[in-house]
């Protein structure tokens, strides 16, 4: 029926790529402007809503520049308040959207910074914590800025080169800005992906002389945290286990745990689900809910019993030292 809709819906996305191409076109030739700062940033983002991981790859970075005074700096999507915003030990998922919550409770040590503005935030941060490196979660789109650096993903099961606009596609952006990423990352690759295959999608990307494309895998851990106690993966396979997802591609996870060998219930809602009670009535009293590390910090105290499984991108040898050679060169 979804698919139906889409096709039906086809020269809404007509009308949606003209309106992309013309903003595009006013900032490609300087009737809009883009702003370049001081301090050094680094944008992640993609052309497609949802599902390439850029959460993951925030976080790889978090790691790489460990040591480094950084900030994030993330528009806050869903989150019910205005406005520029610092993550504190006073800050809520709903203050801050799940994902900048997530990098908050996960690395208490960095500045996480919320604003649609990006400009604005930058300026805050600038101001007032002075980092030697921003990181600009999900901005590939927000061309007020332009960042030093600009990495573009695309999942492996859903390259742009074969997407469309937005509805009938998952597109929110025209294929062509891809030009303006220094790096393209196709991320959710399966494991020993053969060089005849990387060839094949560089071939479909065709990639700038200046562009680098990289590989790179979902890498899920066997210890599943909880508010109390951390299970390992062989602990859950004997029992009833609900699986609860807010994603946009849960699949990944939903193979690796059938891979595992463990059995479960599914409960899929979109991405960003903000949860409601009658959601939670549905599974509330199950044995054990296993979700994702984003889903985590939305169900967290509402559900007993409940455990998430952490992801990560891991990159083959010659990937990763291109990654932090180049990028360490920004500070």
């Amino acid at each position: 029926m979804l698919q139906l809709l889409r096709k039906i819906a086809f020269p809404f996305s007509l009308v949606y790529g003209l309106v992309v191409h013309l903003r595009n076109f006013l900032y490609d030739t300087g009737v809009f402007k883009s702003h370049t700062y001081n301090t050094p940033t680094l944008c992640v983002g993609n052309l497609s809503v949802g599902g390439t991981g850029k959460t993951p790859m925030i976080e790889f970075l978090v790691r790489m520049f460990k040591g480094h005074t950084i900030a994030v700096l993330s528009r806050g999507y869903k989150r019910q308040s205005k406005g520029f915003l610092w993550a504190d030990a006073n800050s809520s998922v709903l203050d801050l959207g799940d994902e900048p919550y997530q990098l908050h409770q996960k690395f208490p040590e960095i500045t996480v910074a919320v604003d649609a503005d990006r400009r604005n935030g930058i300026t805050q941060l600038e101001n007032k914590v002075k980092p030697e490196l921003i990181l600009l979660d999900d901005a590939f789109q927000h061309r007020r800025v332009k960042p030093n650096f600009s990495i573009l993903l695309t999942s492996y099961g859903n390259l742009y080169v074969d997407d469309w606009y937005l509805p009938t596609g998952d597109l929110r952006d025209s294929k062509r800005e891809a030009k303006r990423a220094d790096c393209i990352i196709v991320t959710k690759c399966p494991k020993n992906l053969s060089q005849s295959e990387k060839n094949r999608i560089q071939h479909k990307l065709k990639p700038l002389p200046h562009q680098k494309v990289l590989f790179a895998t979902l890498e899920y851990s066997t210890i599943l945290k909880g508010e109390v106690e951390n299970l390992s993966l062989p602990d859950i396979k004997k029992k009833k286990v609900t699986l609860v997802t807010g994603i946009a591609q849960p699949e990944p996870l939903v193979q690796y745990l059938q891979s595992e060998g463990v059995l479960f219930e599914h409960y899929k809602f979109g991405d960003h689900h903000h949860f409601s009670e009658s959601d939670i009535q549905k599974f509330r009293d199950h044995a054990l809910i296993l979700t994702t590390e984003k889903d985590y910090v939305r169900l967290q105290g509402r559900v007993k019993n409940l455990f998430y499984v952490e992801v990560a991108h891991s990159f083959g040898t010659e990937d990763h030292l291109f990654l932090e050679e180049t990028l360490k060169s920004l500070i």
